[in-house]
């Protein structure tokens, strides 16, 4: 890969783990598709505004994600069967109560971020700034949103450890 001066080698490990994270992307991205159609009760105008703002944010990643892949000059994972193979990340029912479908979006950040810490691992061992730099900052992004959503579950009488 002379225009980016990295082993192709390497970065065929980074792009590995980039479609595993782009198969992540497209069903979280679905999920909380499936969850802001179908969320119900007393949350729902807070919630289906929430997870519309989730899928905007994830349909970007999924782009951003992808081109990355394409930049390395790798191929990009595409179909949807392949997604549902590769991801860490499971599909969801359609029936959860909100509680149930903010926590299994907490629990699929989870997995998200540990798929992405495994992707700058890569690409840290192939020298490669670009893929650090765009996903490190998806890593500060969920974590933020997971500490929302995470604060949204908590009772008012549940504080936080003291220091």
């Amino acid at each position: 890969m002379t225009y980016l001066n990295l082993d192709t080698e390497k970065t065929n490990t980074t792009a590995h783990e980039l479609n595993i994270l782009l198969a992540d992307f497209h069903i979280y991205y679905q999920k909380l598709r499936n969850f802001h159609w179908n969320v119900v009760g007393s949350n729902f105008f807070d919630l289906h505004a929430k997870f519309e703002e989730m899928y905007d944010d994830a349909k970007l990643k999924v782009d951003e994600v992808a081109e990355r892949i394409l930049t390395l000059r790798f191929q990009p994972l595409s179909n949807y069967s392949d997604y549902l193979k590769k991801s860490n990340l499971k599909e969801s029912e359609s029936d959860l109560n909100d509680v149930e479908m903010v926590k299994t979006l907490i629990g699929d950040h989870a997995l998200i971020i540990s798929q992405m810490r495994k992707v700058i691992d890569k690409a840290g061992k192939a020298n490669d700034e670009g893929t650090i730099d765009l996903i490190g900052s998806y890593v500060a992004e969920i974590e933020k949103t997971s500490w929302m959503l995470d604060a949204w579950t908590m009772q008012a009488s549940e504080n936080h450890p003291k220091l």
